[in-house]
């Protein structure tokens, strides 16, 4: 049996807000099927909203993540997809590393700050 879900199952699933899951379906990162008002995602929106939240935990834009997505239905053997998610991982991958740098940097700089404070204080014991 394929699995199904509503709107509701589909929020609590992935533990998205209601208005995170019709801004996808808006943007048309996802296409539930519909049943009067009653929206059901099958497998393949499942699929994609894993991805869609992965790509998102990795620092994608949702722009990004939407054409990324698409390249599936053009090459359902996937190939241009998995090269096009190496060369958005590579740069990804520099991205990630350069605000590291930043955020060490500023670790650093904080940390002398405090302990300069610090020694400061106790020096006034």
């Amino acid at each position: 049996m394929t699995e199904r879900l509503d709107f509701k199952a589909m929020c609590a699933r992935f533990d998205v807000t209601p208005r995170t899951l019709r801004h996808y379906e808006y943007i048309e990162l996802l296409r539930p099927e519909r049943d009067g008002r009653t929206r059901f995602y099958g497998p393949r929106e499942i699929a994609r909203m894993t991805l869609i939240l992965r790509g998102r935990k990795f620092g994608f834009s949702l722009e990004e993540i939407r054409q990324w997505l698409e390249l599936y239905d053009v090459d359902a053997e996937g190939r241009t997809q998995m090269q096009a998610w190496i060369a958005m991982a590579d740069r990804q991958l520099g991205e990630l590393a350069e605000r590291r740098r930043h955020l060490d940097e500023a670790i650093d700089e904080l940390t002398e700050l405090r302990d300069g404070v610090r020694r400061e204080l106790s020096a006034k014991d």
